[in-house]
This record gives C-alpha cells, sequence and structure tokens, in this order.
C-alpha cells in the first residue's frame, strides 16, 4: 500500500476542500508513492515522534495539526519545524495531516467527541453556508445518462448519506444552426426540435470546474447549454462542532461525565449548575467562536477549548461554558485515522504515538 492511497482514504472522508482558507492540510512532507512500512498516529508531529517512526520502522506519520502551517523559506534546523522536516526527508518518512477539513466533515473531530459522551441526534453545529452550486444542463434524451454519469464520476450528486442524486425534466430544445456549425442534430441552415432533458444536480463549488468539464467532455453537442447557479443553501453535512442530546442529569453529574470520558483533571466552566443538561453542542479544538450559535440552537453546555476568560462571561443563565483543553478535545481524532485505515487494509497495523502528549502542563 502507498502513502497515497491512504491519502486519498482520509479525503474521502475529509475532502481538502472542506479546510479553512488559513489551513495546510494534506500531505507535508514525502513522496506521495512510496511504499509504506508502518503508520504511527499523532494529533501533533514532535521530534521525538519522528525518532520513534524511525525506530518501529515506519515511514509514514499521520496528524491532525499540520507539521508545517505557513511558507518555508529556508531548510537549516534554526527550529522544530525545519529539524523535523529534515529528519523526516533524511529517512524517508512521509507525514500527512487532515486538519480543519476533518473538523468540518461529517464523521471527524467533534462527531467522535459526541461518540465519547454517547451523544444521540448528532448533527453539525455551523453547517457551512455558500459552498454549493447547482449545475443544470440540457442533452438530448438519448445521451442524459451519459452525460448525467460523467458528473457524477467528477464529484456532483453527493447529498449527505446518498450519492448519484440529479433531477431531471423532459422538454424540447430548439436551434437553428448557423454557417460554420457542425451540429450534432439537425442540419445548418434549419430550425431544428430535439427531445431534451434537463438534469441537474448539486456539487461543491471547489468541484465545479471538474465537473463542468466532465459534462462538457461527455455532452454530444459542439456548444452545450448549462447554468452553474450559486446556492445559499447550509450544507448541514460539513461545518464547525456538533450538537445533540444525552440522557438528561444533572449538570454536575455531566460534567463528571465529560472529565471522565476525555480524562482531564480539570475542566473550566462558567454558568449555573443548579440545571439538567439535555441538549449538548461540541467543537474540538479552538472552537470560543461557536458559543452564540450553541445559544441560539438551544444547548444547556457548550464543550470546546481555548475559551478566553472574558469569553465566559455575560451568559451564565442562559448556558454552560466549558473548557477541556485544546488538545483534550481532540486526542481522539487518531481513533478516526485508525478507523480509515482499517477500512481500507483490515490487516494493516497502525501505531498510536508513544511520544504523543499533551504541551500544556497542570500543576
Amino acid at each position: 500500500m502507498k502513502v497515497k492511497e491512504i491519502a486519498s482514504a482520509i479525503e474521502t472522508v475529509a475532502p481538502l476542500y472542506l479546510q479553512e482558507s488559513y489551513d495546510n492540510a494534506g500531505m507535508q512532507v514525502g513522496d506521495p508513492d512510496s511504499v509504506i512500512t508502518g503508520v504511527v498516529l499523532c494529533t501533533d508531529v514532535r521530534e521525538s515522534i519522528v525518532d520513534e517512526a524511525i525506530s518501529c520502522g515506519a515511514n509514514l506519520i499521520i496528524s491532525h495539526h499540520p507539521l508545517i502551517f505557513h511558507g518555508i523559506k529556508k531548510l537549516t534546523g534554526r527550529n522544530y519545524v525545519e529539524r523535523i522536516v529534515l529528519k523526516a526527508v533524511r529517512h524517508g518518512v512521509s507525514i500527512y495531516s487532515a486538519h480543519t477539513n476533518l473538523d468540518n466533515a461529517q464523521g471527524g473531530v467533534s462527531y467522535k467527541m459526541a461518540e465519547k459522551l454517547g451523544m444521540q441526534n448528532v448533527e453539525v453545529l455551523d453547517p457551512q453556508v455558500g459552498t454549493l452550486r447547482k449545475i443544470v444542463v440540457f442533452v438530448p434524451k438519448a445521451q442524459a445518462a451519459e452525460v448525467e454519469q460523467a458528473m457524477w464520476s467528477a464529484g456532483a450528486g453527493r447529498l449527505g448519506d446518498y450519492d448519484r442524486c440529479s433531477y431531471r425534466v423532459e422538454g424540447e430544445g430548439r436551434f437553428h444552426a448557423l454557417d460554420g456549425a457542425n451540429p450534432f442534430a439537425g442540419e445548418v441552415g434549419e430550425d431544428h426540435v430535439e427531445e431534451e432533458v434537463r438534469v441537474e444536480v448539486l456539487v461543491n463549488k471547489a468541484k465545479s470546474s471538474a465537473v463542468i468539464s466532465a459534462m462538457l467532455s461527455a455532452h454530444p453537442y459542439e456548444e452545450p447549454a448549462f447554468d452553474v447557479i450559486p446556492l445559499e443553501n447550509a450544507d448541514r453535512y460539513s461545518g464547525s462542532g456538533v450538537i445533540g442530546d444525552v440522557e438528561p442529569m444533572a449538570a454536575e453529574d455531566f460534567l463528571r461525565r465529560l472529565k471522565e470520558a476525555f480524562g482531564v483533571v480539570t475542566v473550566r466552566y462558567s454558568g449555573n449548575l443548579d440545571r439538567d443538561v439535555k441538549r449538548v453542542a461540541l467543537c474540538g479544538g479552538s472552537g470560543s467562536f461557536l458559543a452564540g450559535k450553541a445559544m441560539s440552537r438551544g444547548a444547556d453546555i457548550y464543550v470546546t477549548g481555548d475559551m478566553k476568560y472574558h469569553e465566559f462571561q455575560g451568559n451564565e443563565e442562559r448556558i454552560i461554558l466549558a473548557d477541556i483543553g485544546h488538545y483534550e478535545s481532540e486526542q481522539f481524532t487518531k481513533e478516526i485515522f485508525a478507523d480509515i485505515i482499517a477500512a481500507l487494509h483490515p490487516d494493516f497495523e497502525v501505531k498510536f504515538a508513544k511520544e504523543e502528549n499533551n504541551q500544556i502542563k497542570y500543576i
């Protein structure tokens, strides 16, 4: 199995187009065509983890946080990023990261948090908006299925747990071929009526160009008529955070469950504990920006990391805000990677980095 096969499997679950504009998910270091000898999974790439991979004969590290966030202008080993890159290249170790694309993906980081808490009815807390396009094309009836298939193969027609989705309406296409045209149907200089099908498909805007190219290649007309329509629909299958339900319990009992599920010693919180918790919102990593969304959607408690002092204030009677820490909220992301690889190759062994540890210490 090659590095690019695992990368492709991860990107099937968490496509790179889901990542935020500031991010740098994907291949960080190495050759995608390398044959894998072993995989080490981690949250952050540290020098000690590269050493661990080398010592156990693994030549692929998969991390949640990208090693390289900003451009590297020199490789002199002056900081830990440069040292890791140099060491990885020297020893033939590839590094791959899935970050905000996995945060925003259905079944991603926040979904894993919800799984650890035994939540039900889990859905995206803050769906992405404006990421969808509708492509409408008019095709001769006999070729409609072929053109439709080409668009599906290029990435169109996916809606949540369904694929190969489209909508068809039959009608008449009318045109008059001018001199110089080479019409698929009809004759130059004559009015022509053709039985056509209007085919509509949804596609993420990042795949629009590929879908249009595939459609044009498969379409029999030399001048196909088609529309690309931006949609303001919320994509409820991708976005930030999740919200769902737990069996009603006292707020203090829920905080105890939270500590146990994530193995944390301390939970920073604000809000009135003299209430029951049923509706729970979560976001792995730095999620303070979603506190308002959690309140608007009726959450009794919002759990995330990296909350600032003043962000805890002002809503104590409306919601409980709980900070379990950045690393703590994302520590189980490695399990997502392991499940993806197991689905691809059940007998392939992966290792969770033994040298992994939270860089933030508590005393």
